[in-house]
């Protein structure tokens, strides 16, 4: 086993990896750009070493600075979690020179798995079922070949990026052409693939864990069938789909798969599958590293990943058969992102302020944060993993949505709370999936309306604050009694503001004590946990702000009719394409905002004149930050 290892990553998957670097005595190196000086995996790690400034670009992308790292604290390996670097087969190479392990497969295996048209013609060759389908140069011909609808994939892409469903043939060359130009832009390679589309299929993978002595096993499956535009966001082990007879054929089929590549390491094989008939699998792709899911099959085999990887990566031998490898229960995780549901999942930022993240009780959280973390619009919005084991799928399920229930995050808008009702959605208990079904049920699981308990919450927030204290003198014109010279009390009004400013006034009972707030409305009872102008519950969160309406008003007065175009989310802005007294149409395009790997466009809200602009290519923004003023075109004389 190795003495030291350098974890070249960032966030909940350094962590993770971390602790079981501690577990099994191994001396663990943290690398940081200047943006993580303070962040959790630093802090734990047994040394630090600083990679450069916060653009990935210039430090967990650095194979330079990363390598020279490795070489400064005396590590002997490098694990490059998923993301980054995990996947690059030049990065391999360039350990393998500089005479570390990396742990992970050879650079061979990466580079043909990260190539998909030759991945599939070297699974297909190993007796391994693919999708029907053609590749360029014959891209057209093959697609009109197969019939609509059909998909359309970069060769060198993943994560859903670029992909485009053609479910009309007569627009085939140009959504060829769109997905041409996407694929070059994501990937620096605009080859592409065309597949046979299957409708409302389920997505299922296969864990493998291979050594250098020739064993090759599977560890089960995993359901990945939920998924937002391509983005998996709950996994479990193992499928309710799937019969032995099934899991076995399948799990043959990931082996051969590895095998075809000269797999070592831990690695998953992907299907995708008719769920109508789940014999008719399909391989998709390889992944060639640690999956972010890997904790539900790790729960289900009482085998730790990192663990294995780290000692196929030292040389050992596996242990174990197919036949040890047993399932027991079942798991599901749930993916916990920066990003707000009510504003279209658009990515969300801001420090931690309030953070209570649940374990025991079969709940397991991996996390990356921290109380005073500031999550930042550079790195990806995954912040933490919540996952449940029990011994079938409805305990699990059930524990889930429990601990969802109990996951704090104040300071930072997430998903949590969604992800908690998509959990007890009639489908999913059924498990009745397939990989649209977020995307169809998704409105209903995003609430239209603030509820009004947490405006009372807010407005009793405020009342404990206004209160008279025991000690010193209280301005009584500054205490919300509603008294008022020669007339009857009037209740108090706040203005407040969440998503669209409310006058509030209280009405229920409050008892505010440390970070809780309650208030009772209509005989129930609502329990918040609050930091700063934060509320949280079940899993949701709302910041609740002061709206002065006077200034409003003033403001409006001021642009005359004006319309403030203001930042989404928090991030930088990339584009700019206009300039002050410039004349804009409506729905033109002006400015570009990237956060967390997402672009937004701003467009013009209508025909006009841009009256201010206050921000530059490169400006970071935060989220509702005025970034220009179009006031509307002055109408012609006459």
């Amino acid at each position: 086993m190795f003495d030291t290892v350098l974890v070249a990553n960032r966030g909940e998957i350094a962590v993770r990896v971390i602790r079981t670097l501690r577990a099994l005595g191994v001396r663990s190196v943290a690398v940081f750009s200047d943006a993580d000086a303070d962040a959790r995996h630093v802090r734990e790690a047994d040394t630090a070493v600083r990679i450069g400034p916060a653009p990935a670009a210039e430090s967990y992308l650095s194979v330079e600075r990363l390598l020279e790292a490795a070489a400064r604290t005396g590590a002997q390996a490098v694990h490059p979690g998923y993301g980054f670097l995990a996947e690059n087969a030049a990065f391999a190479r360039a350990c393998e020179e500089a005479g570390l392990v990396f742990i992970g497969p050879p650079a061979d295996a990466i580079a043909l798995m990260g190539d998909k048209i030759r991945a599939k013609e070297t699974v297909e060759a190993a007796g391994v079922p693919v999708v029907p389908g053609g590749r360029d140069p014959e891209l057209a011909e093959a697609a009109r070949a197969l019939g609509a609808p059909v998909l359309l994939k970069p060769s060198a892409g993943g994560g859903g990026k670029g992909m485009r469903l053609v479910r009309d043939l007569t627009v085939l060359d140009e959504e060829i052409a769109a997905a041409r130009r996407e694929a070059r832009t994501s990937f620096g390679d605009d080859t592409l693939l065309v597949e046979r589309w299957i409708d409302r299929p389920r997505h299922i993978e296969i864990q493998v864990l291979a050594d250098g002595h020739g064993n090759v096993l599977h560890l089960g499956e995993r359901e990945c069938s939920l998924q937002r535009r391509h983005q998996k966001v709950v996994e479990e082990a193992p499928s309710v789909l799937l019969d032995e007879a099934t899991r076995a054929a399948m799990g043959e089929a990931a082996v051969q798969a590895a095998r075809s590549c000269g797999y070592r390491g831990a690695g998953t094989v992907e299907f995708i599958v008719p769920g109508g008939d789940p014999s008719q699998y399909y391989f998709m792709e390889m992944n060639t590293r640690l999956q972010v899911e890997h904790p539900v099959t790790e729960l289900v085999t009482g085998l730790d990943l990192v663990e294995w990887q780290l000692r196929v990566a030292a040389g050992e031998r596996l242990p174990f058969a197919q036949s040890d490898i047993t399932l027991t229960g079942h798991a599901v995780e749930a993916r916990i992102c920066a990003e707000d549901p009510a504003r279209g999942f658009l990515p969300s930022g801001g420090t931690v302020l309030l953070l209570d993240e649940p374990e025991g009780d079969g709940v397991r959280t991996d996390s990356g944060l921290s109380e005073g973390t500031e999550v930042g619009s550079l790195y990806d919005p995954m912040l933490s993993k919540v996952i449940a084991h029990g011994p079938d799928r409805a305990t699990a399920l059930r524990r889930l949505r429990a601990a969802l229930d109990r996951t704090v995050t104040l300071g930072v808008q997430t998903n949590a709370g969604f992800l908690r009702r998509l959990l007890a959605h009639p489908a999913v208990v059924a498990g009745d999936l397939d990989t649209g079904l977020v995307e169809r049920v998704v409105d209903d699981l995003v609430p239209a309306e603030v509820p009004e308990e947490v405006y009372e919450a807010a407005a009793a927030v405020r009342l404990e604050a206004l209160k008279p204290r025991a000690e010193g003198w209280t301005d009584p014109f500054s205490v919300p009694n509603g008294w008022r010279l020669g007339g009857t009390p009037k209740p108090p009004v706040f203005h407040l503001r969440v998503r669209e400013p409310v006058a509030y006034t209280p009405r229920g009972v409050h008892t505010v004590t440390g970070d809780r707030v309650s208030v009772t409305l209509d005989g129930v009872r609502h329990t918040f946990r609050r930091a700063g102008d934060w509320l949280g519950r079940d899993g949701d969160a709302w910041q609740v702000r002061d709206h002065d309406p006077v200034a409003a008003s003033l403001n409006r007065a001021a642009h005359a009719g004006a319309d403030s175009l203001t930042a989404p989310m928090p991030g930088t802005v990339t584009v700019v394409k206009v300039a002050v007294g410039d004349e804009v149409t409506a729905g033109q395009s002006l400015l570009v905002v990237e956060a967390m790997k997402m672009e937004h466009v701003i467009s013009a809200p209508h025909a006009g004149t841009v009256a201010e602009l206050d921000v530059t290519p490169g400006s970071t923004v935060a989220m509702d930050q005025v970034l220009a003023v179009i006031a509307p075109l002055e109408e012609a004389a006459g």
